[in-house]
């Protein structure tokens, strides 16, 4: 294993299309067939192959509970639904009538056999599912890291599919053809899967300990949810523009800190985090700048390229030290924590600008997000 691999995982998770739940559905189960050390696994010419009908299985299972759940939970942005919605909805529909439920599910696929009344619509969402698979996360995971379609997943086609008695995962495995990795890839996923995806992940196992402390009056969504709670409101942050809003009142004239043009009234500003608060759950003052509405679009949750903040640091220093004579203390005990550390307040303006690169830097070359530059 070596460190870009590592590097490149990372830029996948943070970088790649988020549109949908798709590529974390597509990793998670790499992963648990990795950790299940499943016997189909295979090696061949320095890539490890796996068949594609273990992941269709994986990802009955994951998606069931969700879109059975009385709680609405998006998988997808905007107001269209998964491509498997309708078909999956089926199976879900018909065990929750009757059958069992999702327990009885997981039971026939993997024992019983599914019920000879529902192998046409099972077969459907297996197929779909395959579809959605190899044509969708397959295909795009990696373009972060190069601008190639397949770049980390390759998938050979199946076998046509042939009626049969017995539909279950045995079927799955035989009939929905295999995927490959790069063996480092794989490697990767062996040694640290289980603490990117699986129940050794932080975050799980202080939820889990939490919920057998309780002695299971908790469960592991409400105490998920309150481990993840930010201390950080959409109210701190809207007074903290406001507070944003009143300096720039009082300077009169404004003008955009990335492209240097004037913006007619203050109304028109957006006053928008220069490390984009999904990245980095920062709202102090100096990390608010103004800028065009356009331009703002433009950026949206990108990382300003380190080149581009030196082209741009009088603007960036310009606003600083406005904020610094307008709200002097909170200022400055903002952006000594945050980007000055041990060194001197009276340095701020140089010691700032350098800091803000290299944590811009970090997280563009470490963690994988989007450079940005006019």
């Amino acid at each position: 294993m070596n460190n870009l691999v590592f590097q490149n995982i990372s830029k996948i998770i943070e970088r790649d299309s988020k549109a949908t739940t798709y590529k974390y559905a597509l990793l998670r189960g790499v992963i648990d067939i990795i950790q299940d050390n499943s016997p189909y696994i295979s090696f061949i010419d320095g890539r490890v192959h796996f068949p594609t009908g273990l992941l269709i299985e994986k990802w009955m299972i994951y998606y069931y509970p969700i879109l059975e759940s009385s709680i609405y939970i998006p998988q997808i942005n905007g107001s269209a639904n998964l491509a498997f919605n309708t078909q999956m909805r089926k199976i879900i529909n018909e065990y929750n009538n009757g059958r069992g439920g999702y327990s009885a599910f997981y039971n026939d696929i993997r024992n019983k056999g599914i019920p000879d009344g529902l192998h046409s619509d099972f077969i459907e969402l297996a197929k779909k599912l395959s579809n959605t698979i190899t044509t969708m996360p397959m295909k795009y995971i990696g373009r972060s890291v190069n601008n190639d379609f397949y770049s980390i997943f390759k998938f050979e086609k199946a076998a046509s599919l042939r009626r049969t008695n017995q539909i279950d995962i045995q079927f799955l495995i035989q009939k929905f053809g295999t995927f490959s990795i790069p063996n480092d890839y794989y490697e990767a996923f062996k040694f640290l899967g289980s603490f990117i995806s699986g129940q050794d992940s932080i975050f799980f196992k202080w939820a889990e300990f939490s919920v057998n402390a309780s002695k299971n009056k908790l469960s592991l969504y409400n105490v998920l949810n309150e481990v993840l709670k930010s201390p950080i409101t959409q109210r701190d942050v809207d007074e903290s523009r406001e507070i944003y809003a009143n300096i720039l009142k009082r300077q009169g004239n404004v003008f955009c800190v990335w492209s240097g043009a004037k913006i007619a009234s203050l109304k028109e500003a957006n006053i928008d985090h220069v490390i984009p608060f999904s990245v980095w759950k920062n709202n102090d003052l100096w990390n608010l700048l103004p800028a065009t509405p356009k331009i703002n679009n433009k950026k949206l949750d990108k990382i300003p390229a380190p080149e581009f903040i030196e082209k741009r640091k009088n603007a960036i220093i310009d606003y600083w030290g406005i904020i610094n004579t307008n709200q002097v203390e909170r200022f400055q005990k903002e952006i000594a924590v945050a980007l000055l550390g041990n060194n001197s307040i009276s340095d701020w303006e140089k010691v700032g600008i350098s800091q803000l690169q290299k944590s811009c830097n970090y997280l563009i070359e470490t963690r994988g997000f989007d450079a940005w530059k006019i």
